[in-house]
């Protein structure tokens, strides 16, 4: 085993960094008066720029850094094309959602989406089955991260896989229980940044080195016609498949719970809307970027068995190793923020939503003892993810695209709905949620493909269709409720 050092320098120093900030967080945390609201939701003071950054450093993931360059370099230019269409989602999640979603969640002090669906439906079941289906999805979700953080570790560094887990895991876990949601936010703008230098440095290096992009494209065609094709390789991107896909990772984006929060936390109108300009522009050079690097990554490297290894690879042939240190924080730092978002949620969500509001305890929930489980279950979910992460299969995206589908059938209709159809009640909000996860296990066991499509788009229309029919052979929702949530939007 060799350990390149001039690359270790370099992600050491960026991960003292991210140490220090957490210990700044924490520092704010210890004299907060509200603990839940500041260890949760930052106290909802993120500003326009904060906003954008914490949105788009985490839906950017692994997938985006590792896993989707990683089929970019199997499948070629097609795939680039179909990650292009995620390019929406921060303006359709802050536009859809933003100014509704954090009048209503102020008005009733919302901290997380269970607040939400307790508040709309007022129903045990909803919130419970919510609870478990989040934190099942966010352990497979976190999963797909922490193997990609690793696989990051080893080629890059030369450090055996397990070794660089359990950095990548230690680190991770460290900060995001310390510091609680300002940390993550603090560390989102600065891995943004570092993303943006990062995606750029290297797809002008990949150029360069490959002897400009005519001749990069013509590699790529010798190797294989279909790379520089829409449709990929032995046409595996179908048109419905591309069309349903869309559904997945843009559509379906806005019912996240990890993204759907963060406009819980912002400061007012005007940071929103400095957000979705933002936010959009961020996340259209970083997916663009990034993907491309992997599919053109094929000219340079046409030899990989693992695509997951192809940005780290890359970086390493191209870039002097110090230089390439700094670039990979940037997957690194993608990663790590993915992860800590949806490790503080799943941690509310345990703590706020089952210990404290839906399961009675024996003691009272005073302010220290909700410190001590607050960071013990965050420290315990990351340690689970850890577990599950030590034997990792070729490919991280198809992990992390199960757990998207999995959450969108479960949350996408109970949030919008509830925002914005008065006739939405919680035995609609529960059918639709049972069905969407029985359709979404069935088809993703037995079916595969469902006529082409991402078997997401029959999930969402039965989970809609169960929903509506529902909801209107039940009983109205409450007087009170309707009066919270629709009552005309003053500011």
């Amino acid at each position: 085993m060799t350990v390149n050092l001039e690359v270790l320098i370099p992600l050491g120093i960026y991960l003292i960094f991210v140490y220090l900030l957490a210990v700044y967080a924490n520092r704010v945390l210890s004299r907060s008066g509200n603990f839940l609201q500041e260890y949760f939701i930052g106290s909802r003071s993120m500003n326009g720029i904060m906003l954008a950054m914490t949105l788009v450093a985490t839906y950017i993931s692994a997938s985006s850094f590792v896993g989707g360059p990683g089929v970019a370099y199997k499948m070629g230019l097609g795939w680039v094309l179909l990650a292009m269409i995620q390019v929406p989602t921060a303006w359709l999640t802050l536009g859809v959602l933003g100014k509704k979603f954090a009048i209503v969640a102020r008005r009733i002090d919302a901290v997380t989406i269970n607040d939400f669906l307790w508040a709309r439906y007022e129903n045990r079941a909803v919130v419970i089955l919510a609870t478990l289906s989040l934190v099942i999805f966010f352990i497979a979700a976190m999963v797909a991260q922490f193997i990609g953080g690793a696989r990051l570790f080893e080629t890059a560094t030369g450090l055996p896989y397990h070794v660089g887990l359990t950095i990548f895991a230690v680190t991770v876990i460290l900060y995001t229980t310390l510091g609680g949601f300002r940390a993550v936010v603090l560390t989102d703008v600065v891995q943004g940044i570092v993303m943006l230098l990062g995606t750029a440095a290297l797809f002008v290096g990949i150029v360069n080195v490959g002897g400009g992009m005519t001749a990069i494209v013509q590699k790529m065609q010798a190797i294989d016609p279909g790379l520089i094709t829409p449709f990929g390789p032995k046409a595996f991107l179908a048109k419905p498949f591309i069309l349903s896909f869309w559904v997945l990772v843009c559509f379906g984006v806005i019912g996240l719970p990890h993204t759907a929060v963060r406009c819980f936390s912002y400061r007012d109108s005007r940071s929103m809307h400095t957000a979705i300009v933002v936010s959009t522009f961020v996340l259209g050079f970083l997916v663009l970027g990034m993907h491309l690097c992997g599919a053109l990554g094929r000219a340079i490297i046409p030899d990989l068995t693992v695509g997951d290894k192809i940005m780290p690879a890359l970086s390493l042939a191209i870039l002097p190793p110090v230089v390439a240190g700094i670039f990979l924080a940037g997957p690194l730092a993608a990663i790590m923020s993915t992860i800590d978002s949806q490790l503080i949620l799943a941690s509310a969500t345990l703590i706020r939503d089952l210990a404290v509001k839906h399961i009675p305890m024996q003691q009272p929930a005073d302010d220290s003892r909700l410190h001590k489980l607050s960071f013990y279950c965050t420290a315990l979910l990351g340690i689970i993810v850890f577990m599950a992460s030590l034997r990792p299969p070729d490919l991280i995206v198809w992990i992390n695209l199960f757990a998207f589908g999995g959450m969108q059938a479960t949350f996408l209709w109970p949030v919008v709905l509830g925002l914005y159809w008065k006739r939405a009640n919680a035995q609609g909000a529960l059918c639709s949620m049972m069905a969407g996860l029985a359709t979404y296990f069935a088809m993703v066991i037995w079916v595969k493909r469902f006529m082409g499509m991402h078997v997401i788009v029959p999930t969402l229309a039965i989970s809609l269709i169960a929903f509506v029919v529902v909801s209107m052979k039940t009983r109205e929702p409450r007087k009170h409720i309707t009066r919270i949530f629709f009552q005309k939007i003053s500011q």
